[in-house]
C-alpha cells in the first residue's frame, strides 16, 4: 500500500489481461474491413445450406440467405462500394452537426461556458457542478475532456482537497456520462440513424417514423440522477479513499499552478451573454418551422393530435439535424466576433476545415463500416440471426428485464474492448435490434439499454480514446499514477452509474413512459 493505494493482487492482475487483450485487437478501421470480408464468407457458405425463415414484418415472406461471392453478389460489391460509403446512416448526420459544434468549439464558446459555470457555483456544491458540467459538456466531447479534467483538478487544489477527486468527478460526468444531455448532440442523431437502419430490416414502415430525438426524455432525466449519484461517489468514496494529498508527488509546476482558476474576461462575459441572447433567438425562430398551423416543417393535421402533428413531422425526421447544427453554429459566431476569436469569413471556413480535418479518422471507419453494414443487410444474415435469435430467446423464457439487463451487460463487456460507441453500434445494431423487436421491443428501448452500458463503462476501459489524456492530467499530480490505478479510481463511478441507471430504466419499462417523442417501450408491429 502507498498512499492509499494497491498496486498489486488479483483486479490489477486482471487490468492488466483487459489491457493485454485490447490491445491485440485490430484498429476499428481494419476490424470493420475483416468483418466485411468475414460476413462475404459467410454468406457463401450459409447459403449452401438453404437457411430460410419467414420475413416478421412482410405477410411471412420467406427469406433466404443471399450468397455474395456468386457472379451477382461480386457484380453488387463492387457497384455498390461509393454508395455504401455514402449511405452510411451516421456519415452524413455526424459531419453536418460537427460543422456547427465545430465554430462553437473552436471559438471558444464551450469552453468559457463550462469554464463560467464551474467557477461561478458555491463551493460546497463544486462536486455537484463539475460532474453536471461534465455531463453537459458531451454536447462537444473534445472540450469536455480537454477543459473539464484539468480544470477539476486545479479547482480542488485551490479548495484544500485532493485534485485528483476533482479530476475524476469531471472525468466522470463527461465521459460516463457521455449519453445523458439536457439537449441533442451529434451522438444522438448518429445512433438514431444506426438504430433506424437496422429496424428496417424488419419493419421499413415504423423505422420510417423513427427520429433522432428517440431517446431525449430519458436523456435528460438522466442528467439529474447521474449528476446526484456522481456527486455522492465523489465525496464518499472516491475522495476519502485517496486520502490526503502529497504535493511532492507531483509536478510543481502543477501543483503550484493556478491560472486556470482565473475567472472569466469581461469579454469573455459579453461573448457568453450575447451567445445565449442568439441561441434563444435562434430556438424561437426554429420553432416557428413547426409549432404554429401552416408551418412549413410541420406534419399534416390530419395525423392526430397537436403533438403528433409535431413528432410525426419533418422537422423532427430530417430537419432536426440540421437545426442543431445551426443553433450551435450561430452563438459560436457571435461569441467568436465579440472576443475576436473570429474576425471575419476567413476564420469561420478555417475553424470549420479544422472540424472536419478532425474527423478525418470516422471518415475513413465510416468507409470500411459502411461496407460492413450493407453486406450484412444485403445478405439477410441480420434478419436470420434476429429471427432464430428471438426463437432461442423465448425458448430460454429469457425476456423482459432479465434480457435487458443480460444485453447490458453484453455490452459493457465489448465496450472494454473497442471504445468507439459508433463502431460498436454499428455491429451490434443489425442483430439485436431485429432480437428485440421480435421478442415484442422497441428499437429506441434497444438503443437506450446499449447508450447506458457503454457510457457507464467508458472510464474503465484503457481503449477509451481520451484515457491516455486523463492519465498525463492525473500524473501531474501524483507521477506514480498508471493505467490500473486510474481505473480503480474510477470503478466506483462506473458501478454506480451502471447499476441505478439500469434501475431507472427498469422503472421506465414498468411504467411504460416514452424514452422519446414517438418512442415506446414496446414494439407491436
Amino acid at each position: 500500500m502507498e498512499n492509499g493505494r494497491k498496486k498489486n493482487g488479483i483486479f490489477q492482475k486482471f487490468l492488466d489481461f483487459v489491457e493485454w487483450l485490447g490491445n491485440k485487437l485490430p484498429h476499428p478501421v481494419t476490424l470493420f474491413a475483416l468483418l466485411a470480408a468475414l460476413t462475404l464468407v459467410a454468406s457463401a457458405v450459409l447459403a449452401m445450406f438453404d437457411i430460410t425463415v419467414e420475413h416478421p414484418g412482410e405477410d411471412q415472406e420467406t427469406v433466404s440467405i443471399n450468397n455474395l461471392l456468386d457472379s451477382e453478389g461480386i457484380s453488387y460489391i463492387f457497384s455498390s462500394m461509393t454508395d455504401n460509403f455514402i449511405n452510411f446512416a451516421p456519415l452524413g448526420v455526424v459531419l453536418v452537426t460537427m460543422l456547427g459544434i465545430g465554430v462553437a468549439e473552436r471559438s471558444g464558446l464551450i469552453s468559457a461556458a463550462l469554464r463560467g459555470f464551474v467557477l461561478s457555483i458555491p463551493k460546497q456544491l463544486i462536486t455537484a457542478g463539475l460532474v453536471f458540467a461534465g455531463i453537459m459538456s458531451s454536447l462537444a466531447s473534445d472540450a469536455g475532456y480537454v477543459v473539464l479534467p484539468p480544470l477539476g483538478a486545479v479547482l480542488f487544489l485551490a479548495l484544500g482537497r485532493h485534485p485528483l477527486a476533482g479530476l475524476a468527478a469531471a472525468f466522470a460526468g463527461v465521459s460516463a456520462g457521455f449519453s445523458a444531455n439536457l439537449l441533442l448532440s451529434g451522438t444522438d442523431a448518429m445512433l438514431a440513424e444506426l438504430s433506424i437502419a437496422a429496424a428496417s430490416v424488419i419493419d421499413p414502415q415504423y423505422a420510417e417514423g423513427m427520429n433522432v430525438a428517440m431517446n431525449y426524455f430519458f436523456i435528460a432525466a438522466s442528467v439529474f440522477l447521474l449528476t446526484l449519484v456522481g456527486w455522492f461517489v465523489s465525496d464518499k468514496i472516491v475522495e476519502p479513499r485517496l486520502g490526503k494529498f502529497n504535493p511532492q508527488n507531483g509536478d510543481s509546476t502543477a501543483v503550484e499552478n493556478t491560472d486556470d482558476m482565473n475567472p472569466l474576461k469581461p469579454v469573455e462575459k459579453k461573448g457568453l451573454i450575447w451567445a445565449i441572447v442568439s441561441a434563444v433567438v435562434g430556438i424561437g425562430l426554429a420553432l416557428l418551422l413547426v409549432v404554429l398551423p401552416n408551418s412549413p416543417m410541420r406534419g399534416d393535421d390530419s395525423i392526430g393530435s397537436y403533438m403528433d402533428t409535431i413528432v410525426q413531422s419533418p422537422f423532427m425526421s430530417d430537419g432536426l439535424v440540421p437545426v442543431i447544427a445551426i443553433l450551435f453554429f450561430i452563438p459560436g459566431l457571435v461569441y467568436g466576433l465579440i472576443t475576436r476569436s473570429i474576425k471575419n469569413d476567413k476564420d469561420v471556413a478555417n475553424q470549420m476545415t479544422e472540424t472536419m480535418a478532425a474527423m478525418g479518422m470516422f471518415i475513413v471507419l465510416a468507409f470500411t463500416a459502411g461496407q460492413f453494414v450493407a453486406y450484412f443487410a444485403e445478405s439477410n444474415i441480420g434478419l436470420v440471426i434476429g429471427v432464430y435469435g428471438a426463437e432461442l430467446l423465448e425458448a430460454l423464457n429469457l425476456t423482459g428485464i432479465p434480457l435487458i439487463i443480460g444485453f447490458m451487460f453484453v455490452t459493457a463487456v465489448v465496450n472494454l474492448f473497442i471504445g468507439s460507441a459508433s463502431a460498436k453500434w454499428a455491429m451490434m445494431a443489425p442483430i439485436f435490434v431485429p432480437i428485440m423487436m421480435q421478442l415484442g421491443y422497441s428499437p429506441e428501448l434497444t438503443t437506450m439499454a446499449y447508450r447506458v452500458a457503454d457510457s457507464s463503462t467508458n472510464i474503465i476501459t484503457p481503449l477509451m480514446t481520451y484515457f491516455a489524456i486523463i492519465i498525463a492530467f492525473a500524473q501531474q499530480y501524483d507521477k506514480n499514477i498508471g493505467i490500473g490505478t486510474l481505473i480503480s479510481v474510477m470503478l466506483p463511478y462506473s458501478i454506480f452509474f451502471f447499476v441505478t441507471w439500469a434501475l431507472m430504466l427498469i422503472v421506465w419499462m414498468l411504467f411504460g413512459i416514452p424514452l422519446g417523442p414517438n418512442a415506446p417501450i414496446e414494439y407491436t408491429g
